[in-house]
This record gives structure tokens, sequence and C-alpha cells, in this order.
């Protein structure tokens, strides 16, 4: 071997290096989207915790047992809640609805025949007037009521539920049988209905402005219980 060769660099090449590098770069990605599934699992936890909340408050832990005090519902909870039924209405006004059209809002329920006696336009009284104590709140509810037969409404009534000032109303002609199947109960009575369109509440018949006051103290707790999720109006996400 001549000087020359003897003083040439050695020569080394490595073909692992850059699987080295390769690997490591994958498990950085790796790493990476675990912490980004991570931080979105989070969020979403974070995001639903109110609304979890609210329902174990109310329906699990019951607000009317709270430690040092007792508070009792004047309405009665109804246990299972059932769910609206899939089903079409008619408006005041003759157009088809699905029923389902009433969610996204809390609803205070009457049911009768259209031709409407005293105790049914009591109840629209109560009605309304529950709605309109509730202050900045009661945008979140409307006041409905379910017309179980084809009998024709007086025409005064008729034009009063017509009119354009009349803020939360809604007025519809739905199968009876079906209606009784979801809205169990007494005629006479108001039914709660929260804003996933399950009953969850009736309240006692033949309401006063007493007992309306009774009424209003369950109605406020409920808005109160969900209030981290439910927002005024139809048009929420």
């Amino acid at each position: 071997m001549t000087n020359e060769s003897q003083k040439m660099p050695v020569d080394i090449t490595v073909h692992t290096l850059p699987q080295q590098e390769g690997a490591a770069a994958l498990l950085e990605v790796q790493s990476r989207t675990r912490l980004g599934r991570l931080k979105m699992l989070i969020v979403l936890a974070l995001c639903a915790a109110p609304v979890i909340a609210s329902y174990l408050t109310y329906y699990v832990l019951r607000p009317q047992h709270s430690g040092l005090f007792t508070v009792k519902s004047f309405g009665e909870l109804v246990q299972p809640q059932k769910p609206m039924p899939d089903m079409s209405a008619t408006t005041l006004r003759g157009e088809r609805v699905p029923l389902s059209s009433l969610r996204r809002q809390w609803l205070l329920a009457s049911k009768s025949g259209g031709a409407c006696g005293k105790t049914c336009q009591n109840n629209l009284y109560v009605q309304r007037q529950l709605r309109e104590t509730l202050g900045s709140e009661k945008d979140r509810l409307d006041w409905v009521w379910l017309i179980s037969d084809d009998a024709p409404l007086d025409p005064l009534l008729q034009k009063r539920l017509l009119d354009p000032n009349l803020k939360g109303f809604n007025g519809l002609r739905v199968n009876a049988q079906q209606l009784n199947a979801w809205l169990q109960g007494e005629e006479d009575q108001l039914y709660l209905v929260d804003p996933l369109g399950n009953y969850m509440m009736r309240f006692p018949p033949n309401l006063n402005p007493e007992t309306a006051i009774k009424a209003k103290r369950d109605i406020d707790r409920v808005l109160r219980a969900s209030a981290s999720w439910d927002t005024p109006g139809r048009d929420k996400p």
C-alpha cells in the first residue's frame, strides 16, 4: 500500500440513520396525535359537564332534597319521562306541521277539545300569566294548547289567539289517542315538557292565583337547572 493511500480518510457509510430518523419522526407524530385527542376530549368534557350536572341535579339528586332543608315540588314528576311522539299536527291557521316543531323550548301545555269551556279558558289564562311572570326567562318557555278534536273554536277566542302580539303561544290540533298516550293526566291539568321533548312534570288541576305561584317556583327551578345548556328561542344549535 502506498503512502498516498494511507493518508486518504476512511469512508464510512451508515445505512441505519435514515431509518432511525424516520422512526423518531413517526413517534413524534403519534405523540402529537395522542396529545391532540386528549385536548379534544378535555374540551368536550368541559362543554358537557354543565349539561350533565344540571340533569343530575334535577333528575337524580333532585333539588327538593338539599341537605339542611327540604323543598317539596308542587308539581308531580313523571317517572319515567315520556318522549314526544312522532306525530303531525295542524295549526290554528290550518297548516300541517310536525309536533316536533315544538322542541328546543320549554313548554307549558294544556289539552282539551276545541269547544274550550271554562276550565280550558282558565288554563290558557294561567299559562300566559305564568310565562309573563318569568321576566327575562320567559323567552325560554312557550305556552301550548293541544286541541284533541275537530270541534270549531269560538271565533272571538281564535282571533285573540292568532293575534301577532300574543307572544310564545302555539295552538295545535293533534290526534287525541296519541296525545293522551303521551300527556297522561286529566284535561284540567297543565303539563311541563323539556326542550328535548320529554314530558317530565304535571301540575294539579284547576290552578288559581295562589297555586299558580307554587307552579311558578317549580318552573323557576327547572329553568335555573337548565340555564347552562338551554337558550331562548328555537334558532339555537
